[in-house]
């Protein structure tokens, strides 16, 4: 039986992509409209594993999936991080004086304002995913429209690629996190993902991140989000990489004295390859 992992999307996205750099492309891929969805599959049982985009190096943190993350408390067991290689499709035959809409998703769009810049007479259209958004012209045979998306839609969609590498910033990455609904320790774990609460006091926070320096931890990482319903309150979340365990593990009981609601979110091996 395969593997069954959840994605934000469908077939060809970048998300599946994600999955199949990290799992292999023997799995099975369940495609879900949103990342709530995927998450509902992981707590229903209907999916092994989720794969969830959390920040770009252009369009940054993708906050409302640490919503998620608080919420559904998954633990993240990896990470995988994308080189996103934005692409013009259309239907075979149609050239780029027949466009008038330009389709894709909202971040997508945003990568590639610069070249959708030279075509102001274009119509931009956000949609759910960059893939969708490529089957829905070969679906639909739309002539006069393009979709953003990957090479991988345009293969599986039998679209023809007008224009390659139309984003603006050609070392566009995007990290995405693989979730589980158990701990699986990771043999040789060198980067955590943490949360926690301070109390709103003068150096509460530096206090922390001096915990980690004096341990020789790399703080990669820190992001914050209201408590909902609580003013001036934040849960506080931070990537951390280490070289050595013992420092690692001395930095945690330091940070427990200086924190509230502490939680390891995940333990898992530093993956830097794009």
């Amino acid at each position: 039986m395969k593997t069954k992992i959840a994605i934000q999307g469908v077939k060809a996205s970048f998300h599946e992509e994600a999955a199949f750099k990290y799992f292999g492309e023997e799995i099975e891929t369940i495609e879900c409209e949103s990342f709530k969805k995927t998450c509902e599959m992981l707590k229903q049982g209907k999916a092994d594993y989720v794969v969830m985009a959390i920040e770009n190096s252009i369009a940054g943190s993708i906050l409302p999936n640490y919503n998620l993350l608080r919420d559904y408390r998954f633990h993240i067991i990896g990470e995988v991080h994308l080189n996103i290689q934005q692409n013009l499709l259309a239907l075979p035959g149609v050239k780029l004086s027949d466009i008038k809409f330009v389709e894709s998703h909202p971040i997508a769009i945003r990568q590639c304002d610069e070249f959708l810049g030279y075509y102001p007479d274009w119509t931009v259209k956000e949609g759910m995913d960059t893939a969708a958004c490529a089957k829905g012209i070969a679906e639909n045979q739309l002539k006069n429209t393009a979709a953003i998306a990957s090479a991988l839609a345009a293969k599986l969609y039998g679209l023809n690629i007008l224009e390659r590498r139309i984003e603006t910033n050609k070392k566009n990455a995007t990290r995405f996190l693989i979730l589980a609904n158990q701990v699986i320790e990771q043999k040789g774990a060198n980067k955590a993902s943490l949360s926690f609460q301070i109390g709103n006091a003068v150096g509460a926070l530096a206090n922390v991140l001096q915990c980690f320096a004096e341990q020789n931890v790399n703080l990669s990482k820190i992001q914050s989000m209201p408590v909902v319903g609580k003013r001036n309150e934040y849960d506080f979340y931070v990537d951390v990489e280490w070289k050595k365990q013992n420092d690692y593990d001395a930095a945690i009981r330091k940070v427990l004295k200086h924190t509230v609601n502490f939680n390891i979110m995940g333990e898992y091996i530093k993956n830097e390859k794009v």
